[in-house]
């Protein structure tokens, strides 16, 4: 059977296929697979512990994988080792595959000792080695997008959960990523800061950017998601459109996750 070569175009930007991960004796994800195409938008859903984060971390090699493949626009993550013993063996790809799936975390992750605006252009000009002055225009106008353009000289601790979010947020966009991994992002917040969040999600979202989220909001889900996929105890148990998913759910587990959520 001949194999058609895809443009680059068509690659997706992420790939898992089979992917298999453990701490220890205990099996996390047992064979997930996941593609995220340019533009689309993909939400992680499930119960604690179901494997959501730990597939986001081995997307971007924040965790190392026992099994299966990751793929960045159709080139395959290089390994050396097997099962426990199994590492990326390229730690260049490594850290260029890192700076194009720009993560978003709950816990912010700002440096305290740097004002807003010097967070967001760090690592596009200490790790990208970018002009300083074209990223602080960038870093500005970025800041501007979610919404603390006027924010840009305080530090972190001046700032509420819902704006250093958003900080965190602009400092992802500041790396120009082929896509962008949220990881639980609005958890760590009360409602009304949560909703701070979601708009600036939703905005990303509708201007076609590629995102993965990892989410216990199926609001957000429903409302930014082109693709749903619901793991449990480590397996896809039923993935599909968001209004498949949250309207019409088939498999039991889905319809009582869906349940006690809306409790």
């Amino acid at each position: 059977m001949t194999e058609t070569t895809a443009s680059p175009a068509e690659l997706p930007v992420l790939e898992v296929r089979d992917l298999h991960k453990s701490y220890g004796n205990l099996e996390v994800l047992k064979g997930v697979d996941l593609t995220a195409r340019k533009g689309s938008v993909i939400s992680l859903i499930g119960s604690s512990g179901s494997g959501k984060s730990t597939l986001l971390r081995c997307c971007n090699l924040l965790e190392d994988s026992q099994g299966g493949e990751i793929l960045f626009e159709g080139e395959p993550v290089r390994w050396r080792g097997q099962g426990a013993d199994r590492h990326p063996a390229d730690a260049k790809q490594v850290t260029r595959i890192r700076t194009n799936l720009s993560m978003v975390f709950q816990s912010f992750n700002l440096w305290a000792h740097m004002t807003i605006l010097q967070n967001v252009m760090e690592a596009p000009v200490k790790v990208l080695k970018r002009d300083a002055g074209e990223v602080e225009q960038a870093a500005r106008a970025y800041l501007g997008k979610v919404g603390i353009a006027d924010k840009a000289d305080r530090y972190p601790a001046e700032l509420s959960g819902g704006q250093q979010q958003r900080a965190a947020i602009a400092r992802a966009l500041c790396m120009e990523p082929r896509a962008l991994l949220f990881d639980e992002p609005t958890s760590a917040l009360d409602p009304e800061l949560e909703q701070e969040v979601v708009r600036v999600v939703q905005s990303l979202a509708q201007e076609g950017r590629t995102m993965v989220l990892v989410t216990h909001d199926m609001k957000m889900a429903a409302d930014c998601s082109d693709h749903v996929i619901f793991l449990h105890q480590g397996l896809i148990e039923e993935e599909g459109p968001p209004d498949q998913l949250f309207g019409q759910p088939k498999s039991d587990r889905l319809r009582g996750f869906l349940s006690s959520t809306a409790a």
